[in-house]
């Protein structure tokens, strides 16, 4: 745990009883702080009360007096599209807003630090896709690499739940945008920006607030370094605007999926399953994607070109983190491998819980037999159109089944119903050289109490069809 500093005495309110909310309230006891917590669940108060924590309506002007702080956990709003009624009574009432991950960069450095040869170091990814690979892939990185590391944030422990910093240690943290736009304090020494596309927009208040959101870890964070995706405008203009030097590009590493970045800088890049270091124009390191099975696709490549840099931004050589590499076995639930079967590839993209995350496994493969379908989002499957000629068949399943039989038209599909009965379907069709692929571009909740339920029982019948093998 990192004891929160600077609230010693003080009475400090926590709204939000959730997994960050409550990790709040301890850390800041164990600071000295006096926590008054809501949660507008009452299973949610009743866990703080069984801690010994003391309750009281946030939502009431009442309840701020001698409050220095509220401690807002990320899924309440605080502005758009509309603050929480206790967020608006804590500014009524004049206490600070801030959240974990501002307790954190408080309070996680320490006095003893001074006497360190090599101080804690803290690296922060954020971006709209990919974060939770991007981070668990430095992890795995460094650790192989024989350096001290931990992970946490949106992955792994919450911030505040991780252990105090140690010499030569890396703290690898994944944010999101809620994370990030509330926290009063943010100072990583490496900060990762992957990519962006339309996401949360109405918590923003729109795409120019939510690129602002993802912003602030670098122009209030101040990194030493950054690690820039440059395959949309906003991380071009992000770049450009961190750069001090037009030759070195000092304090940037730009990484693309799209385009050679050969030119003068630092930059790492991914092309027709190649990752490439570049420096003042010259190619220091390359490494070939096309060996790593748990990072398929481009999406993969770009969350490597980042891991990659941040490495390098660490002082590993190009070997030691090609080495690394080839032993990590991605996410569950993300392009994840379960199993090959007689030449048959299955895999689970259960995350995919939208048509934008599907199009990136989609795009990784080719022969797929699709199983798609759940709880349907807006817009559907339609934008996935250019990909449907790397389907060989789909098998449809849950409320979007007849929707999407409807969008994919012409290519070949059956409205399966259950997940059971689509890959059970799938399986006894497959050629070798095809992948079985669950990306349902749909939310679980019709059939499943979550993605992560959804993936382990896609998990539970490949295994069932290998047999004792499996095991």
């Amino acid at each position: 745990m990192i004891p929160v500093r600077g609230y010693a005495g003080r009475r400090v309110a926590v709204l939000g009883l959730g997994r960050s909310g409550l990790s709040a309230a301890r850390a800041l006891a164990a600071g000295g702080a006096e926590p008054v917590c809501w949660d507008d669940a009452e299973a949610a108060r009743a866990a703080a009360a069984a801690e010994g924590f003391a309750l009281a309506d946030l939502t009431r002007p009442a309840a701020f007096r001698g409050v220095a702080a509220m401690i807002v956990s990320p899924g309440i709003p605080h502005l758009y599209p509309a603050p929480h009624p206790a967020v608006a009574a804590a500014t009524e009432a004049g206490a600070v807003l801030d959240n974990d991950v501002g307790l954190f960069f408080r309070s996680f450095a320490t006095e003893d630090w001074a006497a360190m040869d090599t101080p804690p170091r803290v690296v922060c990814v954020t971006g709209t896709n990919g974060k939770s690979t991007t981070t668990a892939l430095i992890h795995h990185i460094l650790t192989v690499a024989g350096t001290p590391a931990q992970i946490g944030g949106n992955i792994g422990r919450g911030v505040l739940d991780l252990d105090p910093g140690r010499p030569g240690e890396v703290v690898v943290l994944e944010l999101s945008s809620y994370q990030i736009e509330l926290a009063r304090a943010l100072s990583p020494d490496i900060a990762v920006f992957l990519n962006l596309r339309p996401d949360h927009l109405d918590r923003h208040g729109g795409m120019g607030g939510y690129f602002a959101a993802k912003r602030r870890l670098f122009a209030e964070g101040g990194p030493e370094r950054s690690v820039i995706g440059v395959d949309e405008p906003e991380g071009r203009f992000l770049a450009q605007q961190l750069r001090e030097d037009a030759r070195t590009g000092d304090p940037v590493i730009r990484i693309s999926v799209a385009r050679q970045l050969r030119e003068a800088g630092w930059a790492v890049t991914a092309r027709r399953g190649f990752l490439s270091e570049w420096r003042l124009g010259r190619q220091v390191a390359s490494l070939d994607l096309r060996d790593l099975p748990a990072l398929p696709g481009a999406h993969n490549h770009q969350n490597a070109c980042a891991a990659w840099a941040v490495a390098r931004a660490l002082g590993l050589a190009p070997k030691a983190i090609a080495a690394a590499m080839q032993g990590f076995a991605g996410l569950p639930h993300r392009c994840q491998l379960v199993a090959e079967i007689g030449g048959v590839r299955f895999v689970n993209d259960s995350k995919a819980t939208n048509a934008d995350a599907a199009e990136k496994a989609l795009g990784a493969f080719r022969r797929i037999r699709w199983i798609a379908g759940g709880r349907p989002k807006a817009g559907g499957i339609a934008p996935l159109s250019p990909l449907f000629d790397r389907i060989v068949k789909a098998y449809l399943i849950g409320e979007a089944a007849e929707a999407f039989a409807a969008t994919l038209g012409d290519v070949p599909h059956v409205v399966a119903g259950t997940l059971e009965r689509a890959v059970a379907l799938a399986a006894a069709e497959a050629e070798p050289g095809d992948v079985v692929l669950l990306s349902p571009a749909c939310a679980s909740f019709d059939q499943f109490d979550s993605f992560e339920a959804r993936g382990a029982r896609f998990a539970e019948l490949v295994a069932a069809l290998a047999g004792p093998a499996a095991g």
